[in-house]
């Protein structure tokens, strides 16, 4: 299966539809009285379509067990079709889009086999995706910014240490954001404060966030920030505790300075990834509510 530990946790939602075409007028009359010899046709197919959505990793093998937190089935008659919606729910990391369409299809193939025997000419047909909304499907796809990376590190800054934390960003970003920029300097507060002249969208600072004698960055970058975003960091903090129990030793910061957006991550390549992950592309919401204000303030 794909790996999803980098994802994060939040609400989907997908809905499908399939349709079932009867042949004659005398099944829909038979479904609607009630009169069909196997059972109640929509009541029978909906307990099989709640079975179809919680048993799909059975079926498919590249789908992640996860947990169906909603499921609602609707049925709509029209002349010799009947049109099946299906409505699935979880808080997951993954997306219920492919449940949904099972589901949807597990009903309309119960509906054919208690049909069959009354009538021969049923079809199935058009088994498809209606909608699906969240994760980083549902935010608009906005590269128009720009971010500058800031790796802090004595020893890669001069040299004896290869960096590997910049191009792990650098990959990340490159294909997120509309430009990259990236330098190394040694963690000192002098060199931080001057880092932050650089008039990209986003400054993103790794390294130089734990507790030891020389990890300036967070505390020189939360001196100077217009406020601090307390919700992203605690996703960060959130993210790497369920990762590994050293997240805890870190000090990340997210804030805003001049409009600039300021974060602060650790300087290893996997904690820095790990805190990207747990707020992009999220946090560039931030930008919209910057311009709401100061329109607000016109």
């Amino acid at each position: 299966m794909i790996d999803i530990t980098h994802k994060s946790t939040t609400l989907r939602v997908a809905i499908a539809e399939a349709t079932l075409k009867v042949s004659s007028d005398k099944t829909i009359e038979a479904i609607q009285q009630d009169t069909v010899p196997k059972g109640n046709v929509f009541e029978m197919s909906k307990a099989a379509g709640l079975l179809g959505v919680k048993n799909t990793p059975l079926i498919l093998p590249d789908c992640h067990p996860l947990p169906i937190e909603s499921t609602r089935i609707n049925y709509e008659i029209d002349g010799l079709e009947i049109k099946i919606r299906m409505e699935v729910k979880t808080i997951y990391k993954t997306g219920v889009e492919v449940e949904a369409m099972h589901g949807a299809s597990v009903v309309a193939l119960n509906m054919y086999d208690m049909l069959k025997p009354i009538d021969k000419g049923i079809e199935i047909q058009n088994i498809r995706l209606v909608s699906k909304t969240g994760g980083k499907s549902d935010l608009k796809s906005n590269q128009a910014y720009s971010i500058h990376l800031v790796i802090c590190s004595d020893r890669a800054s001069i040299g004896t240490y290869e960096d590997q934390t910049g191009p792990a960003l650098t990959h990340f970003f490159k294909d997120r954001l509309e430009k990259v920029t990236s330098e190394i300097i040694p963690d000192n507060a002098d060199q931080i404060l001057q880092a932050l002249e650089n008039q990209a969208d986003i400054i993103l600072f790794a390294g130089g966030t734990g507790y030891g004698d020389k990890d300036y960055t967070f505390d020189t970058l939360k001196e100077i920030v217009d406020f601090r975003i307390k919700g992203a960091e605690e996703k960060i903090r959130d993210y790497g505790n369920e990762r590994t129990p050293f997240a805890m030793l870190s000090q990340s910061l997210v804030g805003i300075k001049n409009q600039q957006l300021i974060i602060a991550v650790p300087g290893s390549p996997k904690g820095a990834l790990e805190s990207v992950h747990a707020i992009f592309p999220f946090i560039l919401h931030v930008f919209d509510v910057i311009k709401g204000k100061n329109h607000e303030n016109d």
